[in-house]
């Protein structure tokens, strides 16, 4: 496996996780995923009448020895999905030293890992600008997953991400998977409109907002200028005291809240997700908990 990212020492404890798809599976034949149609999987959903020119294979003999009367047994459909993950490209994934852009691109690794696990389909983007460029296309199994893992060591974090503008005008199937977007959502650039594109086409959302720790508690004291990581033109001069920090801390939770109860109202999934934290913990725990995965 090429050098980024993930080990395989965590893709071991994570290859028995299952994304919980809550939206009609509308995929291919051939995966995990359990539509709410009627197929040939081994999981027995229901029964009905009789039908001449039925498969008799699935008669259940031990009801007819009960009710003198034929019945069939009826399986749940198995759809292969689409996993596509979206990645913020924009410059203030990398500013500093935050490690925000190694750890979005470690959750993207992950989230792709558990997908192909599942034998579906995983497609990752990178969003620059008002464009959103393919990374890695239709990746389908665990040996495509090794060969191309790596091109996520090639993303390179610039300019601004104008999300909406460039999900919207992009293929995106119906009712056929998962739609992944990691970012930290610090532009003034709007998101919702990719959600609620990602909601009309039935698909199941996760939002994973990426901070650095210095973001989620500043220590940053005293005369201090800022300058915006997108744009040099754009600063901010202040003493950093306390009323600051608080005010600032207020406005995070804003943030943070706003983003959440936008991507919860479109029935979608919502994590918040420091740079330092170890991707166990995120997964084996923080995603468990909200019902992303089990």
């Amino acid at each position: 496996m090429s050098s980024l990212v993930v080990n395989e020492e965590f893709l071991g404890k994570i290859e028995l996780l299952q994304t919980l798809l809550k939206n009609n599976v509308a995929g291919r034949f051939g995966g995990n995923h359990q539509s709410k149609t009627f197929g040939s999987s081994c999981e027995f959903s229901d029964y009905r009448d009789y039908i001449p020119g039925d498969d008799i294979t699935k008669l259940d003999w031990n009801a007819y020895a009960r009710f003198e009367k034929l019945y069939l047994k009826l399986y749940l459909d198995e759809r292969q999905v689409h996993t596509r993950i979206y990645i913020d490209g924009s410059r203030s994934m990398a500013y500093g030293n935050s490690g925000k852009d190694i750890q979005a691109l470690r959750l993207a690794a992950a989230v792709a890992f558990i997908s192909v696990c599942e034998m579906d389909r995983v497609s990752v983007y990178v969003i620059h600008g008002n464009a959103v460029e393919e990374v890695i296309s239709n990746m389908l199994g665990r040996e495509s997953y090794y060969n191309n893992i790596g091109k996520l060591n090639d993303v390179v974090f610039e300019g601004d991400a104008a999300i909406s503008e460039a999900i919207l005008p992009t293929t995106v199937g119906y009712g056929d998977g998962f739609s992944v977007l990691i970012s930290d959502f610090l532009t003034e650039n709007d998101f919702g409109a990719a959600l609620d594109h990602f909601a009309g086409k039935r698909r199941d959302i996760l939002c994973m907002q990426v901070l650095s720790k210095e973001e989620l508690n500043p220590q940053t004291r005293g005369k201090m200028h800022f300058y915006d990581s997108e744009n040099s033109e754009k600063f901010y001069h202040r003493n950093i005291n306390k009323e600051i920090i608080r005010a600032y801390k207020e406005a995070l939770a804003y943030v943070t809240g706003r983003i959440r109860d936008h991507c919860l109202s479109r029935g979608g999934h919502y994590a918040l997700v420091s740079a330092d934290e170890p991707l166990e913990d995120v997964f084996l725990d923080k995603l468990t908990v909200e019902g992303v995965i089990k």
